[in-house]
């Protein structure tokens, strides 16, 4: 109903607005009429608003395409201004990435050096082809859209192929250890289970990301290292040194007629006669876990080297060493007597492993070719940085 009053109020001022209208005119004496209607003037006046609003809404709509336009420029130079600062970026990272190789380049340069003088010939040629041809899909495909990456794909090369010829060289003396184990009469494989059944320690994650894995080759590598480790603290670890300088052997292992009864009896180990105070030498190093007075064994000293490996020394005169304290190969017990159950000055001298005593003949006979092996692997063991456990050094 509002609309409707204020439609018709409208119109009333329109119609008040456009009455008819007579202009007279006069010339040479005569007076002229001329009428212009109401409608005629509201006609003109729609005219005019329309032509007027036609022209406003031309302008606008050109005011529009020009905002547009202008902000489809500046969208434009941004677009051209960043592209500019990639390629900027891209040319900077080509330049770090062609230094960043150049570095690594020079670095495997020294480590190829090191591992030809150490370890072995330089590659072959038909195993650097092989090497070429097992690179990483991943590595194929950036050198295929990033040319400048070439160099890192090479140098992945040649860094897989240091892994295999350090794996080749952890296998070779994995196995120079395993023979000199097997040398002393012991099983190798059964010495590094018992060097590795116990292990602990929170769970750290190599990496970040769950799905993350080392590279096979360097998986090979790691394995290789660590079986050479075991094995080579094993063979640290077995007693080689001589308990006495003395050669004098009284009575050797085995069954022999008891010196007090006269009955058979078994013999745990090897009697060294010699002079009183007579230097006692450790076998081979490691911690001692018992110095003192044992029943039949007089004044003794054990010492556990590991691995399930265990050395005594009896009848002793004196003894210069303490429970618990950690030693080497070559440190001086004590002294030689005759206490406890015996009939002379000796050295009662016993190797047992897990528990149960065996011939100490072997490790007493080791020949030079063995006790160099166990000289390269002794060197290793104590090269600064490396931990090493109270029981892997002799």
């Amino acid at each position: 109903m509002h609309k409707q009053n204020t439609g018709k109020g409208f119109k009333a001022r329109l119609d008040h607005m456009f009455t008819d209208r007579e202009f007279f005119m006069r010339s040479h004496g005569q007076v002229r009429f001329l009428t212009i209607s109401a409608t005629l003037q509201k006609r003109v006046f729609y005219s005019v608003a329309a032509a007027l609003a036609f022209w406003l809404v031309i302008t606008l709509a050109m005011m529009i395409n020009q905002l547009t336009v202008t902000g489809e420029r500046m969208a434009l130079a941004q677009k051209e201004a960043e592209v500019n600062s990639i390629e900027s970026r891209v040319s900077s990272y080509k330049a770090s990435i062609e230094d960043v190789a150049a570095d690594l380049k020079q670095r495997q340069d020294v480590l190829d050096q090191m591992t030809e003088q150490f370890v072995g010939e330089p590659p072959a040629a038909a195993d650097q082809k092989q090497n070429d041809e097992q690179l990483s899909e991943n590595t194929r495909k950036i050198s295929a859209a990033f040319p400048e990456a070439a160099h890192l794909a090479k140098l992945e090369a040649r860094q897989i192929l240091f892994a295999r010829r350090l794996t080749n060289a952890a296998i070779q003396r994995t196995e120079q250890a395993a023979q000199a184990i097997r040398k002393f009469g012991l099983n190798p494989d059964k010495l590094s289970n018992n060097a590795t059944n116990a292990m602990g320690g929170p769970l750290i994650p190599f990496f970040k990301e769950q799905n993350q894995q080392l590279h096979p080759t360097l998986e090979r590598l790691n394995l290789a290292l660590q079986r050479m480790d075991a094995l080579e603290r094993t063979l640290i670890a077995i007693p080689s040194g001589k308990p006495s300088s003395t050669g004098m052997i009284s009575s050797s292992y085995g069954y022999r007629r008891d010196p007090f009864t006269g009955g058979s009896a078994m013999h745990s180990g090897m009697d060294f006669k010699g002079p009183l105070g007579q230097p006692i030498l450790a076998a081979a190093g490691g911690r001692v876990t018992h110095a003192g007075w044992k029943s039949g064994y007089g004044k003794c000293v054990e010492i556990t080297h590991g691995n399930g490996l265990m050395t005594r020394y009896a009848h002793l005169s004196k003894i210069g060493v303490a429970t618990g304290q950690k030693i080497e190969q070559g440190v001086q017990l004590g002294a030689m007597g005759s206490t406890g159950r015996s009939t002379g000055t000796h050295l009662h001298f016993e190797v047992r492993l897990n528990g149960r005593a065996i011939n100490p003949r072997p490790f007493l006979e080791a020949n030079s070719d063995v006790l160099k092996i166990k000289a390269i692997a002794r060197q290793r063991a104590k090269t600064p940085g490396r931990s090493e456990s109270g029981t892997s050094r002799g």
